[in-house]
Parts: structure tokens; sequence; C-alpha cells
């Protein structure tokens, strides 16, 4: 005598009937039956993708120590659905130890700074090695991650000294180098305004020079019998005059010297020797 036992099967999921100790047949989802005691629902499995991280200590070529999560992505095959079941007692210890493998058989070759670069041959690694072996079991890898790699707080804060030293360097060359502009802007604007300085005194002097001459001209033109000495004199005494107004008119001037004769350039000379002296 049997008793007919109703069950029920979610989506994603699949049940195994056993008959006697022996396997029947898969139950999908929706409702179902079996003849109790004959047969009986010895589990279940998931058609969902599952994840299991891993985290593994192990040390680099250059013997730094460092943990590595690795995170991998697998789902059960319907079609191997048995084999599955079956095949392995925990499927998630048997994917721990290939993770172990692979990783503690990479990491010692590579130095710790080639082992942030090569993240993804890394996973792409451990997702060959455990495709190559899970597929067997009805298992399908479809991913393998590595989300983080954790070297010791000392060798991280070491890498993060030699980083900040290497930037303060480039600082350091950039800050000289824009002082080295600076100061050679400033030379050339300094030798541009004593060029056009020196341009525009040419031009002052020659338009003296130019005037002085035409002063003497009109003068001796338009005077009788006067000399050249008589006109050198007189422009003297003019510029004698001129020189007194603005050397008095200058906010640093204290004493102005003027000789008791005006009539010999050297006496003009020599006064304002004088007061040069005296500032």
């Amino acid at each position: 005598m049997c008793i007919c036992c109703p069950f029920i099967v979610n989506t994603s999921e699949v049940a195994v009937i056993e008959r006697l100790g022996k396997f029947s047949r898969l139950a999908h989802p929706g409702l179902g039956c079996v003849c109790v005691p004959f047969d009986v629902m010895v589990g279940k499995l998931s058609y969902r993708v599952q994840q299991l991280d891993v985290r593994v200590e192990t040390k680099t070529l250059d013997n730094v120590f460092i943990t590595a999560v690795v995170s991998v992505q697998y789902q059960v095959l319907k079609e191997r659905a048995y084999e599955a079941f079956y095949s392995l007692t925990n499927p998630t210890q048997q994917i721990t130890a290939h993770i172990y493998d692979v990783m503690r058989s990479q990491l010692p070759t590579l130095e710790l700074d080639a082992v942030f670069e090569a993240k993804e041959d890394l996973a792409l690694a451990v997702k060959t090695a455990l495709s190559e072996t899970m597929s067997r079991f009805g298992y399908q890898i479809l991913q393998a991650l590595i989300t983080d790699l954790d070297p010791d707080n000392r060798v991280k804060q070491a890498m993060n000294e030699i980083n900040s030293s290497k930037r303060l360097k480039f600082a350091v060359a950039e800050q000289a180098e824009g002082a080295k502009i600076l100061v050679v802007k400033a030379a050339e604007a300094e030798a541009e305004a004593k060029y056009l300085s020196g341009v525009g005194v040419a031009k002052q002097r020659k338009a003296i020079v130019d005037g002085l001459r035409t002063s003497i001209v009109d003068f001796s033109a338009g005077i009788d019998k006067a000399s050249t000495k008589d006109v050198m004199d007189l422009l003297l005494l003019s510029q004698y005059f001129d020189c007194i107004r603005d050397v008095g008119s200058a906010n640093h001037c204290r004493t102005t010297f003027v000789p008791s004769s005006s009539s010999s350039a050297d006496d003009t000379r020599n006064a304002l020797l004088q007061a040069s002296s005296a500032k």
C-alpha cells in the first residue's frame, strides 16, 4: 500500500526523486507527487546564478604577503542536473580548492606592482581552470573576478609614501621650471625696456644737438659781429639756468650752490659737483 504525497517545486529549481534508493526522475517547477514509501524527494537544485567569495592569502615574488578576494559566479547546467547532484558532495568546497590552487601558483611568480596590473590575467586563469573541471560535474562557470587585493598595512603605507615622493618631486620640478620662465621673461622685458630707453635717449640727444645747431646758426645770422664764443656762452648760460631750475624743483634737493660768476663753464660744472656732494 502506498500513499500519494504532493509537493511543490519553485521556479528555477528542480527536485530529485529516488525510488527505493535509486534515481527515478527529475521533478520540474510546479505541483508534483511521490508514492510514499517507495518514492522519496532526496533534494533540490537551483538553476539560479550563485556567487562564491573566497579569500586567498599568499606571497608575491618579492616576498610580500597579500590577501586576494576572488568572486566566482556559477550555475547548474539544466541538461546535466543529474551530474550536478550526484557527482559532488560539496561543490563550493571543490570550487574553493581550485581557486586556492590557481592563485597560489600564479601570485608567487609576480611582484607586488605586477599583481595589480595582472588582475584580468589572474581572473582569466581562475575561470579557465574552474571551467575545465566543473563542467564535467554539471556546473557552468560564468565569471571569475578579482574583487580585492590587500597587502599588509605597512606595505601599503610604504607604497603611498613612494607615490607621494614622486608626485612631490614632479611638483618641485614644475615649480622650478615656472620660476625659470618668469626670470627669463623678466630679463627679456628688462632688456627690451633698456633698448627702447636707449633709443629714446639717442633720439632726444639728436634733437637737442639739432636744436642747438639751428639756434647757433640763427643767432649768428641775426646779430652782426657775434663770434662763435659769444653764441656758445649764451647757450651755456641758458642751459645753466635750466639746470638750476630742475635741481631746485627736485623733491630730494636740499642745497643748491650757485657760483658768483656765470661766465665760465668750469664754474657751472664745479657748482653742480658741489651740489651733488652735499646731498
